[in-house]
Formats: structure tokens, C-alpha cells, sequence
């Protein structure tokens, strides 16, 4: 009876004001009390440090790094660790302690990343047989059998720049243009990278060749059309990754910028994934009719073809959800990664031109004289010098400068004790 008194006394608005300044008591409360507090920015009840956060997550968690050192925090849609010292990210990157895979983020499933391929699978039955898989698909085999389509797209892009230079230059032979190398890079890598995985192009290159050019590509405006946007996809996809990973399902359905973005996200990822349908059920077609020759060598034809063991099942093809997975964390791990590293490459060799040079030297007296283009993986195992110049500019500038590890167990990390369930963000290239 009291308690009702003092409800019906209490108006709405004054009710709402109570509930929070409760909400508000609390969440600092646990905020102030947690265990192992460490140096960050102080949250805001409801959004955390989103309003930190900005639009580059990388320079965020580099301000984080240079304003409160080596191990800090930020709260999210949870808590966050961030470490940037080499001997602590040593100890994470120990598999038997902590988990590679991410734990379940109902983003995750709703964005249709969590459970399928590698890349964010939770379920380690489930990654443990799609790793299985990605591994004999993308075998040396296949590499092999692209080495020509990687050195025609050489080829086409080296065109493309003779022709730009022409434009601007009556000398063909002495010419410089000013370009933007990681826009190329991007567009090879991605062309690669489509060459590997289905066997077919996107035609990045001559997309981005047709921004910059009076004269057009010789291919048809339909087909680079439908690369770009397919490009486009992926790139955005990636983006929603991230994006559904940090905001919580209050945030995505309820609040109205982020409400718009997430379903501009979700309408992506349809299209995505029905493409990626389309072009996995094409080529199950197409290997039926071809049974009985030799089939091309890509990574999808392998996964459709392929069949591994099952733990408690006996042996059986992936689904097409399945290799949609794979085909996914492929595409988003070979293109702007690789291209990343390619620009990297590019600077240190200019800043070291003997470097350059001995690299130059290792080349010419590895390929024959009347060639300039590697014809083998047995050519590309005899470059000591330039495998050594990719590893030391990764190092330098990882392609990947942040990753992160879920502690499965309670272990100690940068003097602390954690309870099993942090996440800790580990910043690779401020290390």
C-alpha cells in the first residue's frame, strides 16, 4: 500500500526521470567498481565510448594507445582490452589459452558472418570443418593454375598505364604521370584474388582505368558495370561486419541513423549473398555437364567437388550456404590485404634504393632473359630477397593492425587476472 501511495503521487515524467537516474547510478556504480580498472575514456551511459569511437576504429584505438599507454579499455556494446605491447600479444596469440574464434555476437548472426566460414565462425566444430576445407581448396595447385591470368592482368594494367601516359606525353618511351598506387593495387588484388577463387574477373582494373582516362577500356561497360558493384558489395559487407559487431540490436532497430544504416547494411548482404548463390549454383551446373573431363582449377570448383570428414559423420560435399562462407572470408581476405601490403612494398622500396636494386638483381637472375613473367611456382620459391622484402615491410606496416582473442579461461595478461569472457584488442601495428 505505501508503494502504490508514492507511484500514484509520482507522474509519468517524474517516473521516467527516477528510472533514469537509477540507470545512470547504476551503470557508473559497476562502471567504477569493475575488476582490473584500467586507463580509458569515460563512458556514457547507453552508447559507452561510441561517441569516441568516430569513423576510423585504427585511429581511435591508436589515440587510446598514445594518451593511456600500453593496456587500456573502452566500453562498447561490452568491454573492450586494448594492448599494444609486443610480449602480451606474444602470449595471446598462444592457441592452447585463448580462443582464435570470436564469441557469439547476435550482429554477427544477423549480418550472417557468425557460424559460417572461418573468418568469425564461433562454433568450432563448424570452423574446424570449413577450415578443412578452405585449406584443400586453395591448394598450390590452384595457384598454379593462375599464374598465366595474373600475368595477362600484369600485362593489361601496365597497357593501362602506357596509355595514360600517352595522353599526356607525345614521347612514348619517356613519360611520368602522378597516380594514386593503392587505387591499382585494389583493383589487381581484387582481380586476383576473383581469379583464384571462381575463376572469373571483376574487372577492377579496367573499371578504375576508365576514372582516369579519356580512352576506355576494351571491355564492355556492362561487365566492369557489374564488377564495380559487385566490388562494392564486399567492400560494404565488410563495413557491416564491423558495424553490427559493435552496435547492439537496441541501437540497429530502435535508434534512427543507425536503424537506416543497418537495414542499407542488411539490403547489401542480400545482394551479396544472392550473387554469390548464383555464381556457386551456376558452377555446380557446369561441372555436371563437364563430368568426365578436366575441370578448371579455382578454389570453387574444389570446394564443390571436395569431400572431407565429418566428426561423427561420414564423408560429405559442403552446402552452399557453406562455401558461400568460405568464398566470403576469401574475397575479404585476399584483396585489401594484399593490396595494403603491395603499397607498403612500394614505399620502402623507394625509400631504399638499394634495396630495390639487390631485389632487381634476385629477379633477373632467377627469371630467363627473354621473360619478365614467373611461368611457375618453382621460380617464385627461388626469390629469397623478395619474400624477405614482403615479410619485413609486414612487419613494418601489418596489412592487419588490429586483431582480437576471446579468453576462454581465467589467465593472467599484463599483471591482471581475467575472468573468461574479455575480449582483448590487440594493436599489431603500434606494437
Amino acid at each position: 500500500m505505501f508503494i502504490n501511495k508514492i507511484i500514484e503521487s509520482i507522474s509519468l515524467i517524474e517516473f521516467f526521470i527516477l528510472i533514469f537516474i537509477t540507470y545512470i547510478s547504476i551503470f557508473y556504480y559497476r562502471y567504477f567498481t569493475r575488476p582490473n580498472p584500467l586507463p580509458g575514456p569515460l563512458p556514457l551511459p547507453f552508447i559507452g565510448n561510441f561517441l569516441n569511437l568516430g569513423s576510423d576504429v585504427n585511429q581511435f584505438y591508436e589515440q587510446c594507445q598514445k594518451k593511456y599507454g600500453d593496456i587500456s579499455e573502452v566500453i562498447l556494446n561490452d568491454r573492450y582490452i586494448i594492448l599494444s605491447r609486443p610480449e602480451y600479444i606474444r602470449k595471446l596469440c598462444a592457441p592452447a589459452e585463448f580462443a582464435i574464434q570470436q564469441p557469439y555476437l547476435q550482429g554477427t548472426e544477423e549480418i550472417g558472418i557468425y557460424g559460417n566460414g572461418i573468418f568469425l565462425n564461433g562454433d568450432e566444430k563448424s570452423w574446424k570443418f570449413n577450415r578443412q576445407f578452405f585449406n584443400e581448396a586453395l591448394s598450390l595447385k590452384v595457384i598454379e593454375s593462375s599464374i598465366k591470368s595474373i600475368n595477362q592482368l600484369y600485362d593489361e594494367i601496365n597497357g593501362y598505364w602506357q596509355s595514360l601516359g600517352n595522353q599526356i606525353s607525345s614521347n612514348n618511351e619517356n613519360w611520368t604521370i602522378e597516380t594514386d598506387f593503392s587505387k591499382w593495387f585494389h583493383g589487381f588484388t581484387n582481380e586476383v584474388t576473383s581469379i583464384l577463387i571462381t575463376g572469373k574477373r571483376t574487372y577492377s582494373i579496367a573499371s578504375y582505368y576508365n576514372t582516369q582516362s579519356i580512352i576506355k577500356s576494351n571491355h564492355s561497360g556492362a561487365i566492369v558495370e557489374n564488377g564495380i558493384k559487385f566490388t562494392d558489395t564486399l567492400v560494404k559487407y565488410l563495413e557491416s561486419i564491423l558495424f553490427f559487431s559493435l552496435f547492439g540490436p537496441f541501437f540497429r532497430h530502435y535508434v534512427p541513423i543507425i536503424k537506416s544504416k543497418s537495414k542499407f547494411y542488411l539490403k547489401n548482404r542480400d545482394y551479396l549473398f544472392e550473387n554469390l548463390d548464383n555464381i556457386i549454383k551456376s558452377r555446380r551446373e557446369e561441372i555436371k555437364r563437364m563430368r568426365g573431363t578436366e575441370i578448371k582449377t579455382n578454389m570453387l570448383s574444389a570446394l564443390i567437388t571436395a569431400e572431407t570428414a565429418v566428426e561423427g559423420e561420414n564423408f560429405r560435399p559442403m552446402t552452399d550456404k557453406e562455401i558461400r562462407g568460405n568464398l566470403i572470408d576469401a574475397f575479404i581476405g585476399g584483396s585489401d590485404t594484399a593490396a595494403s601490403l603491395f603499397c607498403y612494398i612500394t614505399y620502402y622500396l623507394c625509400k631504399n634504393p638499394h634495396v630495390k636494386q639487390k631485389m632487381v638483381e634476385e629477379i633477373d637472375s632467377v627469371l630467363p632473359n627473354s621473360s619478365d613473367r614467373i611461368s611457375n611456382s618453382l621460380e617464385l620459391k627461388k626469390l629469397k630477397y623478395c619474400k624477405a622484402i614482403i615479410l619485413e615491410a609486414g612487419r613494418l606496416m601489418p596489412p592487419i593492425a588490429i586483431m582480437s582473442r576471446h579468453i576462454t579461461k581465467e589467465c593472467e595478461i599484463a599483471g591482471y587476472m581475467w575472468p573468461a569472457g574479455f575480449i582483448i584488442i590487440m594493436m599489431i601495428g603500434m606494437s
